[in-house]
């Protein structure tokens, strides 16, 4: 079993396991539930039973963590996203990570909280962006086939259609649109309404 001794020296303050991961999870759950200004690595540590200094140790500091955050937010979302080719699928899984990984959506589009010349994170939202390109690369609004400047605006529409509907979404201000329906379904007839079918 791994151990982590945490860097201010204290011989006695140890934690099993994979701190890394146990104080990127605290961190996800404080974002939820209270955003990322109530981050603290101080409170991190203690939520992990550690020394105040062992987060230090993965994260160097404050933006350190959110900067792990958001490249870990940037992988799941290409993960999410890559499973499926179609454009209108692409945006309802956008949405579906919004609504089930939250925390993280703040972070990645906030660039001000991280590094963002961070080689992992430039490596994780590189292959984010080229996921979301393919998903409109060759189309235009309408399905024929486009050149390259048609498939940006596609793609810019595209983008902002599910974004801000991700957005509106986690502020609660679809629910008398949604009643009781699915979000991603809900979505879907928004695409259909604006790009066809």
């Amino acid at each position: 079993m791994s151990t982590d001794r945490d860097v201010s020296g204290d011989q006695t303050s140890y934690h099993h396991g994979d701190l890394r991961r146990t104080i990127l999870a605290a961190a996800v759950d404080v974002i939820a539930t209270e955003g990322p200004a109530a981050l603290s690595l101080r409170d991190l540590a203690r939520r992990a039973g550690v020394s105040h200094a062992a987060p230090a140790h993965h994260f160097k500091d404050r933006t350190g963590l959110l900067t792990a955050v958001a490249t870990e937010a940037y992988t799941l979302f290409a993960d999410s996203l890559s499973e499926v080719t179609d454009l209108r699928e692409r945006g309802a899984r956008y949405v579906r990570f919004a609504a089930t990984h939250p925390a993280h959506f703040q972070v990645m589009f906030q660039p001000g909280l991280h590094r963002t010349d961070d080689p992992a994170l430039v490596a994780a939202r590189e292959r984010a962006a080229r996921v979301l390109r393919e998903g409109v690369a060759g189309l235009t609004a309408d399905g024929s086939e486009a050149d390259a400047g048609d498939a940006r605006r596609t793609g810019v529409a595209a983008w902002s259609l599910a974004h801000g509907f991700a957005a509106l979404l986690l502020s609660h201000n679809l629910t008398d649109f949604l009643d009781g329906r699915d979000p991603e379904d809900a979505f879907r007839s928004v695409a259909e309404a604006v790009f066809g079918s």
